[in-house]
């Protein structure tokens, strides 16, 4: 509703109308239009108001008692006065469970009832409510909601006799007894009342300087389950997280909405926590089945269980890995001139952009090897795809972990990673993945990754064309996955480098993908969409089809953000989203989380990576910490060497892959000859 806001009026007024009042910026309605400073009035009776100034009438208003509140810790956003606001919330939302006014409407309409209903004219009950009322003058509530009581367990059990009395199952000693628990009932919603207004006073005398208070309530069950859990737990944030995600991504552009009233005194407040990259890259249990829409109304409890039951014990190497504590910036930012891509494409027409060679101002710290790790950053989905045995939601995550590998290119159009040496390798042992250049012309990159159930294998190899404004990367080879037995095959689609010669640099995937399950045929197409001039950019939508062509589900969202499974037409589920980049990401050539740690040598690796390994090269490593002109050299040094090898006839030959026709596959041994320490592997260095 609102990001900024300018000293609202803390006012209650003599007859507690106005809680709240002051300007706030609300977003507009249509799209892209942004926000507009209206001025909001909070009442005593929980209506939110606003108007275009206090002289204007109620454009709209809203029930603070039947809202669900959310706000995020993490941003920075807020103004100064946002506790002030939250207080007031807080106040009109709880009070407005049992009002004075309300109070005192009941009591005066169960006394009239007392006094005319025929049925409590016996003498029993006269007697006995003559007695309280001589005793207990200063508790006429509680001895209404007795009374109330009363009649509501008399029409349970049956009923009065036909002489009018109570049934004798009602003796006074039991009545006295509901009368005592309903009493301090009373007493304690008194009390809960009375903090609530002594904190809306203490607020209203100290609004300069708003603080964040607590609720006078006792804690609920809820609050202390969440307490009790560490903060470290996945299920915690995320669980709270992807339940309000189905219900927010459910309101799409796709098809008209239904809405319902809201039900009495079921306000929420939720509390966003700022998702970390673990959390954003954990495992997604998923809470439905294709078949049954309700599953996906699953308890939290049921998530954790079967998170635990689908967890299965994974290689030291990997578990090693992922405990190091690693980097979270560069050591330098881009030093120098980026310089005219244009330029060079325009000397150079019509050749293949692997045989330019390019100042090395136009790369970026990382070689074509990391760069090819990059796309399995998010080989979790695939540990999910493992754990489904239905065959289409295992193709959905499959889906979600193609469509990922796109998501780091989002500010990565103006560098290229350097060109690898021939044999020159790449390992990261969180997924065992392990990349090889193994064709210097045309060049051919060849990597293998493996899991807990499944394996990987592809290659990164492509041409290029130049049209003038733009330049498009056209991938050859497929990646294939291996699966319990399960055999699936995809290629990528084209990628497009806009606005070589004007304006902003950005980067555009348009084209088809299809994911292929060979053995059973089923399959799921993936349109890449171009994006126009006013419509949405980086759009993805696909279906997931059986070999005769019927649709058993539909998935849409966009390559640098999430991908969504579509339950029904008003209901999407989440199957990836992307981790947040880092704050100063544009600061270091747009680098992921993920990237910024491909290049780092971290304790783990110290005296296990071969001479071969891309973080081993000098070049790359000058870039990275500024020195251009230290590259610069480096990669001329580099060069040579490579092009000295050549003409003597004893250029290097891949050493883990091997190629089967236009594939090539990996032949093992590589992890083996890394734990005895490379003494049995001839593994001579590159530079």
């Amino acid at each position: 509703m609102a990001n900024y806001s300018c000293s609202p009026r803390l006012a209650v007024s003599s007859d507690q109308a106005v809680v709240c009042q002051g300007w706030l910026l609300k977003k507009r309605r249509k799209k892209l239009q942004g926000f507009a400073r209206r001025y909001f009035v909070l009442r005593e009776s929980g209506i939110l108001s606003y108007s275009i100034s206090p002289k204007h009438p109620v454009r709209d208003q809203i029930a603070i008692p039947h809202a669900a509140l959310s706000t995020c810790t993490g941003a920075q956003r807020y103004p100064q006065d946002f506790n002030t606001w939250m207080a007031a919330f807080r106040s009109v939302k709880f009070c407005q469970e049992a009002p004075p006014v309300v109070i005192a409407e009941l009591e005066a309409a169960i006394t009239l009832l007392q006094l005319d209903d025929p049925h409590k004219k016996n003498s029993s009950l006269k007697s006995k409510s003559d007695k309280e009322k001589s005793n207990h003058k200063d508790n006429n509530f509680g001895n209404t909601l007795y009374v109330l009581h009363v009649m509501t367990l008399h029409c349970e059990a049956g009923g009065h006799h036909e002489d009018g009395t109570l049934p004798k199952s009602m003796t006074e000693s039991n009545l006295h007894a509901h009368y005592q628990r309903i009493n301090a009932a009373v007493e304690t919603l008194k009390a809960q009342h009375t903090a609530l207004l002594r904190s809306l006073n203490g607020m209203q005398g100290d609004a300069t300087q708003p603080v964040a208070r607590a609720s006078p309530l006792p804690p609920t069950a809820e609050d202390k389950s969440e307490e009790l859990l560490s903060p470290s737990r996945f299920s915690t944030a995320f669980t709270r997280r992807s339940k309000r995600a189905s219900s927010l991504s459910s309101l799409s552009d796709g098809g008209p909405v239904e809405w319902f009233d809201a039900q009495d005194n079921v306000g929420e407040e939720f509390v966003l926590e700022e998702p970390t990259p673990d959390e954003e890259r954990g495992p997604i249990i998923l809470q439905t089945s294709f078949s049954n829409y309700k599953e996906y109304e699953s308890s939290s409890s049921d998530e954790e269980e079967r998170e635990q039951h689908l967890s299965k014990p994974e290689p030291d190497l990997t578990l090693q890995a992922r405990q190091v504590t690693r980097r979270t910036c560069l050591p330098c930012g881009p030093v120098g001139d980026e310089g005219s891509l244009f330029a060079i494409l325009k000397k150079n027409v019509g050749k293949d952009l692997s045989t330019i060679t390019f100042p090395v101002s136009f790369n970026e710290p990382l070689t074509m090897l990391q760069q090819a790790a990059e796309g399995m950053e998010y080989h979790e989905l695939l540990q999910q795809a493992v754990d489904s045995k239905d065959p289409v939601e295992r193709i959905c995550f499959i889906a979600a972990f193609a469509v990922s590998g796109y998501a780091h290119t989002r500010h990565r159009s103006g560098r290229k990673g350097f060109n690898p040496m021939l044999a020159e390798t790449f390992e990261d042992s969180r997924m065992r993945f392990i990349a090889e250049k193994v064709s210097h012309n045309p060049v051919v990159i060849a990597y293998h990754a493996e899991g807990n159930g499944w394996q990987l294998d592809g290659k990164s190899a492509g041409r290029t064309k130049f049209w003038g404004k733009s330049l498009e990367v056209i991938p050859l080879g497929a990646t294939r996955l291996k699966i319990d037995g399960d055999v699936y095959e995809w290629n990528k689609p084209s990628s497009f480098i806009r606005n070589l010669m004007m304006g902003t640099k950005y980067l555009e995937h348009c084209g088809k993908m299809t994911i292929n399950n060979l053995m059973s045929g089923l399959s799921c197409a993936i349109e890449f969409k171009p994006a126009g001039y006013w419509g949405v950019s980086n759009e993805v939508a696909g279906a997931v089809m059986s070999p005769s062509g019927e649709v058993h589900a539909r998935i849409e969202g966009k390559w640098d953000e999430q991908l969504a499974l579509a339950l029904d037409p008003l209901h999407l589920r989440v199957l990836w989203r992307i981790s947040p980049f880092p704050k100063q990401a544009l600061d270091y050539y747009g680098f992921t989380a993920y990237a910024i740690t491909l290049n780092e040598i971290t304790n783990d690796l110290e005296g296990k990576l071969p001479p071969t390994d891309s973080r081993l090269r000098p070049d790359v490593r000058a870039l990275e910490e500024g020195n251009i002109e230290l590259a610069e050299e480096e990669k001329t040094r580099l060069e040579e060497l490579q092009r000295e090898r050549r003409r003597r006839g004893v250029d290097r030959e891949p050493r883990w892959f091997k190629q089967v026709g236009e594939d090539w596959l990996y032949v093992g041994g590589y992890w083996e000859a890394r734990a005895k320490g490379w003494r049995d592997s001839l593994v001579d260095p590159l530079w």
